[in-house]
């Protein structure tokens, strides 16, 4: 079984000609994505000791994302990928604001090692384009591309669903159950339902990303065992894809590897590769 983690970040420190965007040189300690979640480590991670980690934990490969705090460059991403071609590829960020953004979105796929994109939504200044219509041009011209996406968009998924019906050829995947980072055991409960409701859409998948985040409990967060069956039968094995967020998990690697692979028993052994890496394999094209 070949494992892919649908989620890492590596990063590297903010530096002159590489700058962090100023709100996040103001925080901190390990960046979060909106208070109450769980934070990342506060010291970089580079290639080298990603793969490092993820050998020690049976991980094949894994999608680089850059994180958000960092800003929208993807240059150490895909210099990550670049080091080690067989083991990452990377769904960078892309602002579809920025100056000459649909000329940049049509060759997006020609980068080396880039293998989408991923769009985040939990902050006002990006959730308002869900509504405005303001990149309704993006949506279109990534499912003509056939760019897939990820997307970070708690508490928004109705207007993931009414993209997926607009857009049907265009791959949508949800991060991290589509929970909202802040939340712990049975306050997620909603967000599940949400989660559920939009498997009606085929374009749809979801990321069991950072499950160990929203647990309470120790491994292997058995109070999450309804919540994960749930999104299990309504995605099925081919639409759901583990991964693990693994610098800011409240468990080691090898637990969140085999939270899936050893304690969830609702997954039969026969399907269990498609959710360790071969459905998103097939996504990605990778």
């Amino acid at each position: 079984m070949i494992i892919i983690d649908s989620q890492v970040h590596v990063w590297e420190a903010h530096r002159p000609d590489r700058p962090w965007p100023a709100e996040s040189l103001a925080a901190a300690g390990g960046f979060v994505a909106v208070p109450g979640a769980r934070p990342h480590r506060a010291e970089p991670v580079d290639a080298a000791e990603m793969a490092a980690m993820m050998d020690a934990a049976g991980v094949h490969r894994a999608v680089i994302v850059p994180p958000s705090p960092a800003g929208d460059s993807n240059l150490f991403a895909l210099e990550a990928a670049q080091q080690y071609p067989d083991r990452f590829v990377v769904m960078g960020r892309f602002d579809p604001m920025a100056a000459g953004a649909r000329e940049r979105l049509a060759g997006w796929l020609e980068q080396p090692h880039m293998a989408g994109i991923r769009m985040t939504f939990h902050k006002p200044q990006w959730s308002g384009w869900l509504d405005d219509g303001s990149i309704d041009w993006f949506w279109a011209d990534c499912e003509r591309l056939g760019i897939p996406l990820m997307l970070l968009v708690p508490g928004r998924l109705e207007a993931v669903g009414r993209i997926a019906q607009r857009h049907p050829g265009l791959q949508l995947v949800i991060d991290h159950l589509g929970i909202h980072s802040n939340l712990r055991d049975a306050a997620c409960a909603g967000d599940i339902a949400a989660l559920v409701a939009l498997a009606r859409h085929p374009n749809v998948s979801a990321k069991a990303s950072a499950v160990p985040c929203y647990s309470n409990e120790p491994y292997p967060f058995r109070n999450l065992d309804g919540y994960l069956r749930a999104v299990y039968d309504a995605f099925g094995p081919r639409r759901l894809f583990w991964g693990s967020d693994v610098t800011r998990l409240p468990c080691s690697y090898t637990e969140a590897v085999e939270h899936f692979t050893r304690a969830l028993d609702f997954i039969p052994p026969a399907e269990l590769p498609w959710v360790m890496g071969r459905g998103l394999s097939e996504l990605l094209r990778w």
